[in-house]
């Protein structure tokens, strides 16, 4: 018995230290990204053990980023797809930075495919994901859809937020909601504080679009 007590206290030590080492290498990796030194955040992530359990999913995921920012796009998918897979298909930022990577690559079903897993996997709450599906949906015309995601997406407070209602208002304009339309560029433009530039070219021209009775015109969406 007292063996047995012995190799579990042994066992319970390695595990801590992995993990603590698994941690010191996560927050090397990550100052180093914020340096831009993306090469050398990969080394530091490499280091982080396959027994670290999440610690080595996220650095897994850590170096796909590393490699889409140093735009070796195909090797930051199989980092990533590694990284969903290691967490049992429920890691939606994984899954969302996939879907950017793919859309790269001009992968667009696949890219969708992905977007929708972040969605699912997140019980819907990974807006990133809502509004970049509602920009691909848009690209294939479908509008309607489009729509309801950029409203969807623009509930939810975010980076994204901004350009999401700028979005809806751009498919409620190309429906001919010219009033609703107005009202998203409006808020878009609140939202971003006035920076948004293409939200104000959107509501300048949705309001001449008002006073013309016109209802076709190049939008910008974002």
């Amino acid at each position: 018995m007292k063996l047995r007590n012995a190799v579990f206290a042994t066992l319970s030590v390695l595990s801590a230290s992995t993990l603590v080492y698994a941690q010191t290498a996560l927050k090397r990796g990550d100052a180093l990204v914020s340096q831009a030194r993306y090469a050398a955040a990969i080394v530091e992530y490499r280091n982080v053990s396959s027994d670290a359990g999440d610690s080595y999913a996220r650095a897994i995921y850590n170096i796909g980023v590393c490699h889409y920012e140093l735009w070796q796009t195909d090797e930051a998918i199989t980092f990533y797809k590694r990284a969903i897979e290691l967490k049992r298909g429920n890691y939606p930022r994984a899954f969302y930075a996939l879907g950017v990577a793919l859309e790269d690559q001009q992968k667009f079903m696949e890219a969708k495919e992905a977007y929708l897993q972040a969605i699912e996997t997140s019980q819907n709450e990974f807006s990133p994901a809502l509004h970049k599906l509602g920009v691909l949906e848009a690209k294939s015309g479908e509008l309607r859809k489009a729509a309801n995601l950029f409203r969807d997406a623009a509930s939810r407070s975010g980076p994204h937020q901004a350009a999401s209602h700028n979005n809806l208002g751009v498919m409620l304009a190309q429906l001919g909601f010219l009033r609703e339309a107005e009202t998203q560029f409006v808020e878009a433009l609140k939202r971003s504080d006035g920076s948004l530039a293409d939200a104000a070219h959107n509501l300048k021209l949705c309001r001449s679009l008002l006073t013309t009775s016109q209802t076709r015109a190049p939008f910008a969406l974002l």
